[in-house]
């Protein structure tokens, strides 16, 4: 996520407001090129955050804390989004697991959602093995899928053994 905003603020020539640390103040003996740095830094930072707050989700944006800084208000969404994920990977995950195949739609859709599933984990960085994956889906059929069961872990068991003899 971190990675859109500064490309979208940099294509907006705003980026400076992310990448830059806040200057010091203007005093009497600041140049013209320090007050205008200055200037085009608070501008910078001002729109960052409009844009920000115009983008942000409505259900993270109101767990956001009140600033005034873009740099800072970027790093408070990052913690609400991460927390916000870890919510979803965890609801994901339950959901997968209690997933069961009861034929009131096709084999071929319930395959479909648990896929559906494996990757939307995957995008939030979670690493889900194969094998693993196919673990969850034969656990999701029924007992009358027993025998197709016993003979996929057969032709598994034998493309191990060949795998080990070459």
């Amino acid at each position: 996520m971190e990675e859109q905003v500064h490309f979208n603020l940099g294509v907006l020539d705003l980026g400076m407001a992310l990448d830059e640390q806040k200057p010091t103040d203007i005093t009497n003996t600041s140049t013209g090129e320090e007050k205008f740095y200055r200037k085009s830094l608070y501008k910078a930072n001002k729109l960052c955050l409009m844009f920000m707050r115009m983008t942000t989700a409505g259900n993270i944006k109101d767990t956001v804390p009140q600033t005034d800084n873009a740099k800072e208000y970027l790093s408070f969404v990052e913690d609400r989004f991460c927390s916000a994920n870890k919510s979803l990977s965890t609801m994901l995950m339950s959901s997968l697991i209690v997933m069961k195949y009861d034929s009131s739609r096709s084999m071929h859709d319930h395959l479909i959602e648990m896929t559906n599933i494996v990757t939307k984990l995957r995008r939030l960085g979670m690493t889900i093995d194969d094998d693993f994956f196919i673990h969850f889906i034969l656990h999701s059929l029924p007992p009358k899928y027993g025998t197709f069961q016993v003979n996929y872990n057969a032709i598994k068991d034998k493309w191990s053994l060949n795998e080990l003899s070459s």
